[in-house]
């Protein structure tokens, strides 16, 4: 599963601007934080931190190659929407399974590319059974597993980045992934529901 947060740089002047209460127009500065987890080990086995220009969807590629072991099925949000995320997730033999968006088309051409196949397949699937049926039946809603890592990163290792320089930031980011992994390999609440009669 994969997942992107935004993270918070607490730069230079903003001490300055909290103490003094100037330059409240300013931009603040803020870095993407790209996350793959391991569905069964809630491991995070891919990080990347991106400056904020940077869009989800082409960015899967790169998250997908810092995976060493095989990939049996990736799961993201509407962001990874895209022929280019279907190319490299097909790549690695493994299943798309990315929510198309609500305006989602079939492909009109004679002869699609593979990937253009596999994603009218969602398209249909969803179109014949709805979309809550296709994401319990395909494994799309595991995706909140990614979800959970980001509020576990968010929670317990800070949402700002105390780096300055941007190579830092990305080294701070891999340690504090590290971390959380070490904590998940310790042990993970175990969640159960519960039925009140």
């Amino acid at each position: 599963m994969i997942d992107t947060t935004g993270v918070k740089v607490f730069g230079a002047g903003e001490w300055y601007v909290r103490k003094h209460g100037m330059g409240r127009g300013r931009r603040r500065t803020w870095r993407k934080l790209h996350l793959g987890v391991d569905e069964t080990t809630k491991e995070i086995v891919a990080v990347d931190l991106t400056t904020s220009g940077f869009h989800d969807g082409p960015h899967m590629a790169a998250m997908l190659d810092r995976v060493p072991d095989e990939v049996g099925q990736v799961s993201g949000d509407r962001a990874y929407d895209s022929g280019r995320c279907y190319q490299a997730i097909l790549a690695r033999g493994a299943v798309p399974t990315i929510p198309p968006r609500r305006n989602a088309r079939l492909s009109t051409a004679k002869d699609p590319p593979d990937f253009r196949i596999e994603r009218d397949a969602v398209v249909r699937r969803i179109k014949d059974k709805g979309r809550y049926p296709w994401r319990t039946t395909s494994g799309a809603s595991r995706q909140s597993l990614a979800e959970n890592a980001v509020s576990r990163f968010k929670a317990l290792v800070l949402v700002k980045l105390a780096a300055r320089a941007f190579e830092n930031q990305q080294v701070e980011a891999l340690v504090k992934c590290r971390v959380l992994n070490r904590m998940a390999s310790l042990g993970l609440p175990i969640s159960e529901r519960v039925l009140q009669g």
